[in-house]
């Protein structure tokens, strides 16, 4: 197989190179040369919202089997790409998000369930929601639904996480001392292995899928007890989790997802939204998530190799709560 990633260099994009090249496969990288792309990928450089752009993809006579795009900003960044390339690549893959559809959707909602309104191919930078989801109709419109296939990612963990989420859990318990944890310690996650995305995606290449698909763990893979616990272990055991309920964090003004990440409390649309999509339509087609434990485990191992900073998006706002709050919440009542 013949892949072409937009992107390619971090994260997400990354996984998809490596898993790619772990499978034999005839990889290039089309990115701004901000990051180097893992080694046996061919590079193409340059940065598609500059004026000329995507020269390089014009000037090289290349074709390819299936192009991967992570792209997350102004969806005509998408449609200029999958334009130029329609005739060039059997297959475009539009590295979506969960977040396309319409605030919030219900619990165990499929790709069925509405999406937002208002978005357009044609758009310059909007919203999230609606960048994601304009990207998607660039995609559709240049490769037509039979031969394009739209992954709507929920929380991404593993490493090279430039988001910050585990990272900074697993940094806090490598300070140790009483830890916050939100509860209940009970609480249903659904995330997915970076990694587990990147091959689902390359078989689904392999195979010609095409349309949404809701790309996240089952139901229950994993609790918020287990993630921090592991978090906990691996990290040398001296952190001591107090878990703490619902109603006392939200009581003194912390945020859900972003001063604690991965946490949304239990009851709220945000839960349902983040941790209880369908995602049966994955699982039928190849799905497979690795335990909580290997993913904390390899993350904190590439943390370390990198001296313990992950890097950080610059487009994305900081995670992580501030440890005086995080004190003055542990000496209150109720913890």
């Amino acid at each position: 197989m013949r892949l072409l990633t937009l992107g390619g260099t971090e994260f997400a994009g990354r996984a998809v190179v490596e898993a790619a090249l772990g499978r034999g496969w005839e990889v290039t990288v089309f990115h701004r040369g901000r990051h180097e792309a893992p080694e046996g990928a061919r590079t193409l450089l340059g940065d598609r919202t500059a004026p000329g752009g995507p020269a390089a993809l014009d000037e090289d006579p290349g074709e390819w089997d299936v192009v991967v795009d992570t792209w997350s900003a102004a969806p005509r960044a998408v449609r200029d790409t999958a334009r130029l390339l329609r005739g060039r690549a059997d297959r475009y893959v539009y590295v979506s998000s969960c977040s396309v559809y319409d605030w919030a959707p219900p619990a165990g909602y499929t790709e069925r369930a509405p999406v937002v309104a208002g978005a357009s191919a044609d758009a310059d930078l909007t919203d999230y929601a609606r960048d994601k989801r304009g990207g998607e109709l660039a995609a559709v419109d240049a490769f037509g639904a039979d031969r394009s296939l739209l992954v709507r990612a929920g929380l991404l963990l593993g490493p090279h996480e430039n988001i910050g989420r585990l990272p900074w859990w697993l940094n806090r318990m490598a300070r140790g001392g009483p830890v916050l944890a939100p509860g209940p310690r009970d609480l249903p996650l659904q995330y997915v292995d970076v990694r587990d995305l990147a091959e689902w995606i390359l078989g689904a290449a392999e195979r010609e899928l095409s349309g949404p698909y809701n790309l996240m763990s089952p139901q229950g893979h994993t609790t918020t007890g287990e993630l921090l616990e592991a978090c906990a272990g691996v990290t040398g055991g001296t952190a001591e989790l107090r878990w703490t309920a619902p109603e006392v964090i939200l009581g003194a003004g912390i945020e859900p997802w972003t001063q604690l990440p991965v946490w949304v409390p239990p009851g709220s649309e945000g839960y349902d939204a983040l941790h209880s999509a369908d995602v049966s339509r994955a699982v039928a087609t190849g799905l497979r998530c690795r335990p909580v434990a290997e993913t904390v485990a390899d993350t904190w191992r590439w943390l370390r190799e990198i001296g313990g900073a992950a890097p950080r998006r610059p487009d994305r706002p900081p995670v992580g709560l501030d440890a005086e709050v995080e004190a003055k919440v542990l000496a209150g009542p109720g913890v």
